[in-house]
């Protein structure tokens, strides 16, 4: 045995470790080549280290990783099959060994990388059998006879690196894959969550809209106020899914499902020991919206005693969990909704002012279905879309149906009209549903359904020809609007005066003046 073949082969041994140990730490593909490159120079005497990779669309090698060149140094370098020796070896798929390198007519050195007295090695990497690129390297010293065994070692780092590639092919696979999901996902999302599915071109959705395109810009907070059923989450989603926010968290919460008790552990979270049953650590929604958007509905419901502890989340933003000593930082976008009239409820001492003021930042009022009633047939049409999807057929409106719709005031609003199509396609034997097939509900008068339905009350008028300071009795048949607007006039625009007459607190007629969106007149 040459003398010379135990110190090879230690080097050897040290290399193949380093680069092992290389090849495992990372998934960053480029990362690991230069590395690779730099363990076989430093340990197993071999320099001008380099990685071409086969691009598969054009069939040539394109250099990939170079040691000894400064990445930018080099404009990229392709070799065609046939051109040049690793051209050659693109196309014979074989090991290519040259003792002295100058003697080879076929090197092109295009990289002015390698000396031509040293000898050269070039061998194919190859995954599953197929080609996947070329691993060159001169050693540092000319031919001492064991060119064999440098070539075999080469062999051998090829071989792991062709591993390496192989992972590394499936990890980008994978992500790829990923990707092409999650964008699938958001558009899907997107399109369900949009401004697709708010419907309706009247007025007072014109404004909606307008208000959703204007506040999805910016972090600002939104409270979204309106009778039940008239899509207030379906508002929280816009705004969410249009804001520069979309691929952050999007966290919601129904603040009246959940006991005070269970909704601080909810909001906030908790650790470990914190209570009976807490066996782990656990974050808030607050926590898991960090970043995009949470979505609170009916905060009018939370107690006092909660209403304090919300309070300082939006003011300092941060939180902390239950059972902890630390505070923990949140970006959150909040936006928060309900159907209670908040003004009454501050009023009543049963909502706080300060939280009441920092909540409505932005107030988005949906109208009630009776006040758009323009809208009804494109959201029936809506409806039945979506419902003859879950059913798996159409479905149509006669047009004696759509008058039968246009005749109820609707207190339940969209989901009442929602549960009314459902039945009348279950009802239907063709998917036409008739006039016939409208069953409408008489639900018990609440005081929200008689605002709806009832007679409009009127002023009581002094001798004098004043408004007086009793409440409206009832009389002829008018909106809720006509009524605000008719105290105002009668008590020359005065609100505080309107209010006595309407039986109602002066933040209850402002409330009523914003959500009817009446043009207050300077007398």
């Amino acid at each position: 045995m040459d003398a010379r073949s135990p110190n090879l082969l230690r080097s050897q041994y040290e290399t193949l470790f380093r680069v092992s140990q290389v090849l495992s730490r990372s998934l960053d593909f480029q990362h690991t080549l230069r590395e690779v490159l730099r363990s076989l120079e430093i340990t197993g005497h071999l320099t001008g280290g380099m990685v071409s990779v086969v691009d598969p669309a054009a069939g040539d090698l394109t250099v990939h990783a170079v040691h000894g060149l400064d990445a930018e140094a080099f404009e990229p370098v392709r070799y065609q099959p046939g051109e040049g020796l690793l051209g050659v070896l693109l196309e014979g798929k074989r090991t290519i060994a040259i003792a002295r390198l100058g003697d080879d007519p076929r090197f092109l050195n295009r990289l002015g990388l390698y000396d031509k007295e040293l000898p050269f090695i070039a061998v194919p990497i190859q995954v599953g059998g197929a080609l996947q690129g070329v691993l060159a390297v001169q050693p540092d010293q000319p031919d001492d006879g064991l060119l064999d065994e440098r070539v075999h070692f080469v062999e051998m780092v090829a071989n792991l690196i062709g591993q390496s590639v192989r992972l590394s092919l499936e990890v980008e696979t994978e992500r790829k894959a990923l990707a092409e999901e999650r964008d699938t996902l958001r558009r899907t999302v997107r399109q369900k969550h949009g401004f697709d599915n708010l419907v309706g071109h009247s007025a007072p959705m014109r404004r909606i809209f307008d208000q959703i395109r204007l506040v999805s810009k910016w972090p600002t907070t939104v409270l979204i106020r309106g009778e039940t059923g008239t899509g207030k989450e379906l508002i929280a989603n816009a705004i969410h899914y249009n804001s520069p926010r979309a691929r952050g968290p999007y966290v919601r919460l129904n603040c009246a499902s959940l006991p005070e008790t269970l909704l601080e552990t909810e909001l906030f979270g908790h650790e470990k020991g914190a209570f009976t049953g807490a066996v782990a650590s656990r974050k808030g929604r607050f926590e898991m919206a960090d970043g995009g958007t949470l979505f609170l509905d009916e905060i009018g419901e939370i107690s006092p005693a909660f209403q304090a502890k919300l309070l300082r989340v939006l003011q300092e933003g941060e939180l902390e969990r239950v059972g902890a000593g630390r505070t923990v930082k949140v970006d959150v976008r909040l936006i928060a909704a309900t159907h209670r009239d908040l003004e009454a409820a501050v009023e009543a001492g049963e909502f706080r002012e300060d939280l009441y003021y920092r909540l409505n930042v932005m107030p988005i009022l949906p109208p009630p279905l009776r006040e758009r009633m323009e809208d009804l047939p494109e959201i029936a049409r809506h409806l039945l879309d979506r419902l003859g999807g879950v059913q798996a057929r159409p479905l149509t409106l006669t047009a004696a149906a759509q008058r039968r719709l246009a005749q109820h005031p609707w207190p339940g609003n969209v989901r009442e009209l929602e549960n009314c199509l459902e039945r009348a396609a279950v009802m239907s034997l063709d998917g036409e549903i008739d006039a016939d097939l409208i069953r409408i509900d008489k639900p018990r008068t609440t005081a929200r359904t008689a605002a709806a339905v009832a007679p409009a009350p009127t002023l009581k008028i002094n001798a004098d020809g004043e408004g007086s300071d009793e409440a409206i009795d009832p009389g002829a048949e008018q909106s809720e609007r006509q009524r605000v607007i008719a105290a105002l006039e009668q008590a020359g625009w005065v609100q505080a005066r309107a209010a006595r007459l309407l039986g109602m607190t002066p933040r209850q007629i402002a409330y009523r003046i914003q959500t009817l969106n009446i043009e207050v007149r300077q007398i």
